[in-house]
């Protein structure tokens, strides 16, 4: 028989080691409930008093734990129901709470999509859970987060002189990877986003950034994006792409009314 037992020394030491774990767990514990808290009231304006169900097994959502820089944090969302499944989802909102506008951007699905997988970059202001939410074609919303450690996304200044963001302003990239079954697209924007002060003037540069864009191959709509100032600088996305050998056409709209069209073979070259 194997008898349990504590030497007194050993047993200080564990103990001393539980009480420095519950100290240090405290202000995770209480910094989770202000999270939470934020959540509980910005959650109304998102989704109104809809349920919203547990997003495991329906979409899975990859960011840092903590960002290299906060202005371009990578986000990457995977739409997976099961095999046999018979829903699909029709929209994706991605959300920042502690953002001054946390709502990024909603992608909508004109085929509702089964298994989809969709990143790009976002700005990050302070800690904070980042969250996607998915609704089904039924009307159902499911949910999944992530906290992400990072501070002074919207603010940062602009990586590109503004001189040059005009010059290369709506110019667009196209990139398929076939054996990945993916492909890319970026548009050259400045995505200012009201929060950022010009060094010379030291006043802040108006809110100017890509508010929709859309992409489609041939006449079939592949997604479209509703967005805010939480997409990064020259935005881009990476998605789930099928070549079927028909041309890509990308359509980006701007705050300034400005319409930027481009279209590329599906090759990406």
């Amino acid at each position: 028989m194997i008898r349990a037992f504590w030497r007194p020394a050993l047993a200080g030491a564990a103990l001393s080691v539980l009480a420095a774990t519950a100290v240090a767990a405290q202000p995770a514990a209480q910094e989770d409930a202000r999270a939470e808290a934020a959540w509980t009231e910005l959650r109304p304006n998102v989704t109104g008093d809809r349920p919203i169900q547990d997003g495991a097994g329906v979409l899975s959502l990859d960011t840092p734990r903590r960002a290299e820089d906060a202005a371009i944090v990578p986000v990457g969302i995977r739409i997976a129901l099961p095999e046999g499944d018979g829903r699909a989802v029709k929209r994706l909102t991605l959300v920042v709470d502690e953002n001054p506008s946390p709502v990024v951007g909603t992608f909508t699905f004109p085929t509702p999509q089964h298994r989809f997988e969709l990143s790009t970059r976002i700005r990050v202001n302070s800690y904070s859970y980042v969250r996607a939410i998915a609704e089904t074609e039924d009307g159902a919303l499911y949910m999944t987060k992530a906290y992400v450690k990072a501070a002074g996304g919207c603010s940062a200044p602009a990586v590109k002189d503004p001189a040059e963001a005009k010059a290369n302003l709506g110019k667009m990239r196209f990139r398929a990877f076939a054996e990945r079954g993916e492909a890319q697209v970026q548009v050259r924007h400045p995505n200012y986003s009201g929060l950022q002060m010009d060094q010379v003037t030291r006043l802040y540069t108006p809110a100017w950034f890509v508010e929709s864009l859309s992409v489609r191959q041939g006449e079939t709509p592949l997604f479209t994006l509703t967005g805010g100032i939480s997409v990064s600088e020259d935005p881009t996305f990476r998605f789930t792409f099928a070549g079927n050998g028909e041309p890509v056409t990308v359509v980006a709209k701007d705050t300034e009314g400005r319409t930027f069209t481009q279209s590329f073979p599906a090759s990406g070259s």
